[in-house]
């Protein structure tokens, strides 16, 4: 399939996996050597280095990649934690602990509850918060998150959310009361793997959640999320989406930031198996060929994978890190709260990771962003 021409694209398509396959099977290790002599990458590029003739090359992608990655990033791994406020969900997603059908105890944080859990984390370091909440606007939605957000905006550098799509107008009230990022992940871009495990709820309609992050950068939102979670469709061509995605929104909201997150599936209550496997060398690919492709994405590497990986990971491609995290709302204060999202594989507290970054060279970033830079009127 020839290159997406995205200037002229009004709004983002998600790519047929079965024409995006010919992109990543079809190629050999001599694609692969002249691929890493480019500067810049087109599409079928990225489809070359997601091949499987590009595993053999690994150890080249990893310092192309961590060439790139200094001269972009230095030695810098941001550090942050995420927040959640709030287990109820109205989705029957079957990969995730807080899916409507699960008999999991649910819980939602009051504001005052939520605002001592944030002080908690910002007496333990953390001056970067993602609050996170399962998609159940009912119990917490724009009105809690506002006043939520400005009970803690003096106290971090940067405040992100990680909840239901909104509306561009409700993501601009947020971006006022100082809200500075979303993620939105998509799950999965193979339309069919979508339809098979979003059974119910609004996060049944696909169309509606990939256009969330244009919405979201269209309010204003200084930075917007990415990402797939592994082992629901095959990883080369969920690539080549976010790829397609990245590239787009490049085009269209060049002012607005962007970081790609890789969640590989965890252990969850609902005991969903993955549909295909991910190994850590498929993920190391994966980051490697993103890092290539676009010089400028951050890359966030999660608690969900162990602390052995993530520190070999480090200067590769990787650019920031959770830490200390915990997916139970209230979990935090109380470390046998029941009720998380997955179960997290690397359980170092800040002061941990940050050791092990600065053993090997590197510099963990408590803090890169001041609110007092972002305009809100």
């Amino acid at each position: 399939m020839p290159d997406i021409e995205f200037n002229k694209q009004t709004d983002f398509t998600a790519p047929d996996f079965r024409e995006t396959a010919g992109l990543v099977y079809g190629s050999d290790v001599v694609q692969v050597e002249n691929v890493l002599q480019k500067d810049r990458l087109s599409i079928r590029d990225l489809g070359v280095l997601l091949s499987p003739a590009a595993a053999q090359r690994l150890p080249a992608m990893a310092a192309r990649a961590a060439e790139l990655t200094a001269l972009r990033f230095g030695r810098a791994i941001q550090l942050y934690t995420p927040l959640y406020l709030s287990s109820f969900c109205t989705n029957n997603c079957r990969y995730c602990g807080f899916a409507v059908g699960n008999q999991i105890e649910r819980r939602v944080l009051s504001l005052d509850e939520a605002e001592r859990e944030a002080l908690l984390l910002a007496e333990r370091g953390f001056s970067h918060l993602l609050l996170v909440a399962g998609e159940a606007p009912a119990r917490m939605g724009v009105d809690y998150l506002e006043v939520l957000t400005g009970r803690l905006r003096g106290r971090f550098a940067s405040i992100s959310i990680e909840i239901q799509p909104l509306s561009e107008e409700d993501y601009r009230r947020l971006f006022r009361a100082g809200i500075t990022s979303v993620a939105v992940y998509q799950e999965t871009y193979d339309r069919d793997t979508y339809q098979k495990v979003h059974q119910a709820g609004p996060k049944a309609d696909m169309t509606y959640r990939l256009a969330t992050p244009a919405r979201a950068a269209g309010a204003g939102m200084r930075e917007v999320g990415l990402g797939a979670l592994l082992g629901l469709a095959d990883w080369r061509l969920e690539g080549i989406a976010l790829g397609m995605h990245l590239a787009w929104l490049r085009t269209h909201y060049w002012q607005t930031a962007l970081t790609v997150s890789f969640p590989r599936l965890r252990p969850a209550a609902g005991n969903f198996e993955p549909m295909v496997r991910v190994g850590e060398d498929d993920l190391a690919q994966l980051l490697f060929a993103l890092r290539i492709f676009d010089h400028d994405v951050g890359l966030l590497l999660s608690t969900r994978e162990e602390a052995r990986f993530r520190n070999g990971m480090l200067g590769l491609a990787p650019t920031r890190y959770s830490a200390g995290s915990c997916t139970a709302p209230g979990g935090y204060s109380n470390p046998d709260q029941q009720g998380e999202q997955f179960a997290i594989d690397d359980q170092r507290t800040i002061e941990e990771v940050s050791r092990d970054i600065r053993a090997r060279g590197f510099d963990p970033v408590r803090k890169d962003w001041d609110a007092v830079f972002q305009e809100v009127v």
